[in-house]
């Protein structure tokens, strides 16, 4: 079955935008079933997604797993390589090569996260054969905690095993150490990635200090599926 990207039409609102306006807007295909199947569970619920349901549901699917609950988002939007995973709510996930870039609607949200010089996600896990130092500028809500710098730390591990719908990869774990030091944030993420294309397909991302999000790719989304 191939999969398919549901492409949102319409700008967000302030303040995020519901799956069901986003999606019912934007792609006319999904059905009002398939938005009560992805309802994102930040508040408690927990998802035990197969590889037959995945299978089943024709649109790109991760899994996010936050301190509160757990959720399966479904693609709605490429733009110029960011996606847009959305939940039931007013909860979105964006990514951009794998990498958290901004959050809407949870208890703490990433608004921003930008490079000011030298981006390695961009240039691929895959490519890093040692550490690699950089600089990240983020910015954080509730709190107003704008223009964040955070000194970075990139270093590959070891492969490890890791199952992925009764699916066993190979994969190479990165370690991203992650500190502010004069405002007392330190946060440490995990990302498995291909060997092979630096695809990842697991990760822990802090979103913000103390609110980390497991991302899991359940149908991935690859620039050249169609």
């Amino acid at each position: 079955m191939k999969k398919r990207a549901c492409i949102a039409l319409r700008h967000f609102l302030p303040g995020g935008l519901a799956l069901a306006l986003a999606l019912l807007a934007g792609c006319s295909s999904v059905s009002r079933g398939s938005l009560e199947s992805v309802r994102l569970a930040v508040r408690g619920e927990t998802v035990q997604p197969t590889a037959a349901s995945v299978a089943a549901t024709p649109y790109f699917q991760l899994q996010v797993n936050a301190p509160g609950g757990e959720a399966i988002l479904i693609l709605a939007s490429v733009k110029q390589g960011q996606l847009g995973w959305y939940g039931g709510g007013h909860d979105i996930v964006f990514t951009r090569d794998g990498l958290v870039v901004k959050t809407v609607g949870l208890a703490q949200n990433l608004d921003d996260s930008v490079f000011p010089s030298g981006n390695p996600f961009q240039a691929g896990l895959q490519r890093l054969d040692g550490p690699v130092d950089y600089t990240r500028r983020m910015d954080f809500s509730p709190g107003y905690r704008y223009g964040v710098v955070m000194q970075a730390h990139l270093e590959p591990r070891a492969l490890e095993d890791i199952e992925i719908l009764g699916t066993v990869h190979r994969l190479r774990r990165i370690d991203e150490e992650l500190s502010a030091p004069g405002m007392g944030m330190h946060m440490t993420n995990h990302y498995w990635i291909d060997p092979d294309d630096g695809f990842i397909w697991k990760s822990k991302q802090y979103v913000a200090p103390g609110f980390p999000l497991e991302l899991i790719q359940l149908q991935p989304y690859r620039e050249t599926a169609s």
